[in-house]
């Protein structure tokens, strides 16, 4: 096991690096940053100057070069827009997406996997199509619509909740909801197609011509048998909650690492998105690998020293 983290470590090492000759590449074709950061009355000399002052004059190689040099030491320059460490900025902005985050998976996963097993264990029923409603309206809505709908509802019109910002517990309702609820969605129908897979299995048969109760093998035999696709699904969607909170930190203003990245894409803070990037890179990896370390957990017929 211990082999396989440490490759899985080196492979993880490889994507970053090609992560950060994507996003070097990108913002150096998004147009010239100092055209945005000095005023339209501005004169090419001051133009010069600036570019001058940030290195934006070099070759990109050189330029490339000298981000991966300091990137590599976990230093990513100065944020051009605030003036400070923009590595120190992403990480002073990430507990609040990771606390956004966790608060939607908590709520995905409580709600949806009780969700999946109770519509699999009564295919067919009442149950089982508001099951499938669930799932299907929650794939198909945009969490962007889905904000500002519960926007209008609960703080505009009912007044329960605040618009936007971080405070209170009030604060994490709205934008925990919207981004859980196309998770929560996948794990509904995830389970129930699981569910309904293994239960057609022989030794469900088995189980229920031993006498067990319906709670025992619906839980210990059926669910147990659905766990791997199931733990990949949360936490891969756990992974890519911290890319996709972007949509939700800007509606609600949450201040995430998400809404921090939109605002520096459109002040062209290159040192600030790279920053942003490569963070939400390192934290996809480490859950792909964690997922990967549970499976052998789960099921011990997985093993991969072999």
């Amino acid at each position: 096991m211990l082999s396989y983290i440490i490759k899985r470590l080196l492979r993880g090492l490889v994507v970053l690096f090609g992560v950060s000759i994507v996003i070097f590449g990108l913002l150096s074709v998004s147009g010239d940053p100092a055209t945005i950061m000095l005023p339209p009355t501005a004169s090419q000399s001051e133009v010069v100057d600036l570019r001058r002052s940030y290195g934006l004059d070099e070759p990109l190689h050189i330029q490339y070069g000298k981000f991966l040099s300091r990137a590599i030491r976990g230093d990513f320059g100065t944020s051009w827009m605030y003036r400070i460490p923009a590595g120190k900025l992403v990480l002073e902005h990430f507990p609040n997406t990771l606390q956004l985050a966790l608060t939607a998976l908590l709520i995905a996963v409580v709600i949806g996997i009780p969700v999946g097993i109770i519509s699999a264990t009564r295919e067919g029923s009442i149950v089982d199509v508001l099951g499938l409603g669930v799932g299907i309206v929650g794939r198909s809505m945009p969490s962007f619509w889905l904000g500002i709908m519960l926007i209008l509802v609960f703080a505009v019109t009912l007044g329960w909740l605040p618009t936007s910002g971080k405070g209170s517990i009030r604060n994490l309702v709205m934008p925990a909801i919207t981004l859980s609820t196309g998770y929560l969605a996948q794990i509904v129908l995830l389970v129930r197609s699981g569910m309904l897979d293994v239960l057609r299995e022989e030794y469900i048969r088995v189980a229920y011509a031993k006498g067990l109760r319906d709670r025992v093998v619906y839980l210990r035999h059926a669910f147990r048998n659905t766990l791997i696709p199931v733990v990949t699904m949360v936490g891969l969607s756990f992974g890519r909650m911290l890319g996709g909170s972007i949509v939700t930190e800007t509606v609600f203003a949450w201040p995430g690492v998400g809404r921090l990245a939109v605002s520096a894409v459109g002040q062209r803070d290159y040192p600030l998105v790279q920053a942003s990037v490569i963070l939400i890179s390192v934290w996809i990896i480490l859950s792909n690998l964690v997922v990967d370390v549970l499976y052998a957990y789960i099921d011990p017929r997985i093993r991969y020293d072999e």
